[in-house]
């Protein structure tokens, strides 16, 4: 069994969303048997990769609210992230997450995609570090597996794994995708959002079992798209 999931470092409901799937594997029976690939989506590819936006200004701007407003939804995430074991900050940069995407499929080459993954959601959403800086982005490559040459190589080459990222981008939207985290089950079920660790380990028991997969609509679920990040029953 494949599991595919769309997502961007820069999507809170992503980093929970994994945080999630990953317990719901955990209580699957045939885990063993389940092979995850994380593919790319950006959520702003239109972002400059060196800013120095805090995310809160972004989210003001956005939505048209207050700083103190956009304080209120960050803490609202926080509290879905705490609620997984997961420490967030507020007092990140909003950038281009492009270069990321493209070390991320470098990484899978390598081996080490999962890990990188995760340590690229740590310096983002735990530590706030700026990963518009190429020296950052080296440190935790490096620091996650990817060979020092390798993650030089990608960065110092702008159309390093380019097109893989791009493919992956049309795909999603080929599949329906409107918004992140968007998991694919054997291409042929799909759950939208950060659903609940029971539902994903659900789903991998329909699947396995060959029967209808009935996931919540992205609505049920925190899942960020083009309007931005939802928050459930907010």
């Amino acid at each position: 069994m494949r599991v595919e999931i769309w997502s961007d470092i820069a999507c809170p409901w992503c980093y929970i969303g994994k945080a999630r799937f990953e317990a719901g594997l955990a209580a699957f029976a045939h885990r063993d048997g389940v092979e995850v690939v994380h593919r790319s989506f950006e959520l702003d590819p239109k972002a400059p990769a060196a800013t120095d936006v805090p995310v809160l200004d972004m989210l003001a701007t956005k939505y048209g609210v207050s700083r103190e407003q956009a304080e209120a939804m960050e803490a609202r995430v926080a509290e879905a992230a705490a609620g997984e074991g997961l420490d967030y900050r507020s007092d990140r940069i909003h950038g281009n997450t492009f270069d990321l995407h493209r070390l991320l499929h470098a990484a899978r080459a390598h081996g080490v995609q999962d890990a990188l993954l995760d340590a690229f959601y740590r310096a983002n959403f735990a530590e706030a570090r700026t990963l518009g800086d190429p020296a950052v982005l080296r440190e935790i490559a490096v620091g996650a597996g990817l060979p020092a040459d390798e993650a030089d190589r990608v960065l110092a080459d702008p159309g390093a794994y380019a097109p893989e990222v791009r493919a992956e981008e049309r795909e999603a939207a080929e599949l329906g995708a409107t918004g992140v985290p968007f998991f694919v089950i054997d291409r042929r079920y799909g759950i939208s959002g950060g659903q609940p660790a029971e539902v994903f380990r659900q789903a991998l028991e329909r699947a396995h079992a060959d029967g209808p997969v009935q996931g919540p609509a992205a609505g049920e679920a925190g899942v960020c798209g083009d309007d931005g990040c939802a928050v459930p029953g907010k």
